[in-house]
C-alpha cells in the first residue's frame, strides 16, 4: 500500500506539529535521530514525513509530491496554491502588521511606499483599502527599510514586535492574523481519503483540548 506523504516545515513549528501527530498516533520513530536524512518512514510504512522550507510546502502538496502537509496562513495568502485547507492548528500564532517609524504621518496626497518580501498580501490589502502604492520587494532585514529611507512603511510578520522597537519602529495596523493550517491535495484526498480524514479529526480533537 502506498505511504502518505506529509511535508513537515523545517524548524520549531515542524517540530510542534510532528510532536501532534505523534500523540495522536501517527508516530514515526525514525524522525528523532539526530542525522541528515530528510525523509523518514514509519514502521509500518504507512506513512513518510518528509522536512521542507517553509515556504516550499504548499508547492510539494499543491504538485502531489506531499499529501498533506502544514503551511502558515501567510504563506498561503501570498501564493494562494491550489489545495485545500483542511484545518487552523492553533499553532504558530502572530500576524502580519503594518509597521512604521514611531513618528511617521501617513498623508493620502501621496503614494505609500511600501517595503515587503509579502508583496501579494500587501498589494491586496492596500487594494481594498483604496490606497496607492509603490511595493519594494525585498527578501530581508525588511526593518531596514523605513531606517533608511527606502520605504514609508513595512509589511511583515510580527510576533512579540520586539525587533520593531528595538529599531524605533511600531505597528500601526494589523492585515491579518496568522496561523499553522493543515492542507492537502486535492487528487489526494479522493485516493487516500480515509487515511486524510483520520489525520484531520485526530489533529482537530488535540485543537479542541487545548
Amino acid at each position: 500500500m502506498k505511504a502518505v506523504n506529509i511535508a513537515l516545515p523545517k524548524g520549531r513549528l515542524g517540530e510542534k506539529v510532528y510532536e501532534m501527530l505523534r500523540n495522536a498516533g501517527f508516530k514515526c520513530p525514525e524522525i528523532n535521530k539526530s542525522d541528515r536524512r530528510l525523509i523518514f518512514e514509519s514502521d509500518d510504512g504507512l506513512l513518510r514525513y518528509f522536512w521542507v522550507k517553509p515556504s516550499d510546502v504548499p508547492i510539494y502538496v499543491e504538485r502531489g509530491a506531499a499529501d498533506i502537509g502544514i503551511a502558515g496562513k501567510d504563506i498561503l495568502l501570498e501564493y494562494n496554491p491550489d489545495v485545500y485547507e483542511l484545518l487552523d492548528l492553533g499553532i504558530g500564532k502572530c500576524r502580519m502588521a503594518v509597521a512604521a517609524k514611531c513618528d511617521f504621518r501617513d498623508s493620502s496626497e501621496r503614494t505609500l511606499r511600501v517595503a515587503t518580501k509579502f508583496t501579494n498580501i500587501a498589494r491586496n490589502y492596500y487594494e481594498s483599502k483604496g490606497r496607492d502604492i509603490d511595493i519594494i520587494k525585498l527578501n530581508g532585514s525588511i526593518e531596514l527599510a523605513p531606517i533608511l529611507g527606502l520605504s514609508d512603511v513595512i509589511v511583515d510578520i510580527v510576533e512579540t514586535g520586539t525587533t520593531l522597537k528595538e529599531n524605533n519602529l511600531e505597528p500601526i495596523e494589523t492585515v491579518v492574523p496568522i496561523s499553522a493550517r493543515l492542507i492537502a491535495n486535492k487528487a489526494s484526498c479522493k485516493f487516500f481519503q480515509e487515511e486524510i480524514q483520520n489525520i484531520h479529526e485526530a489533529l482537530r480533537t488535540q485543537c479542541e483540548e487545548k
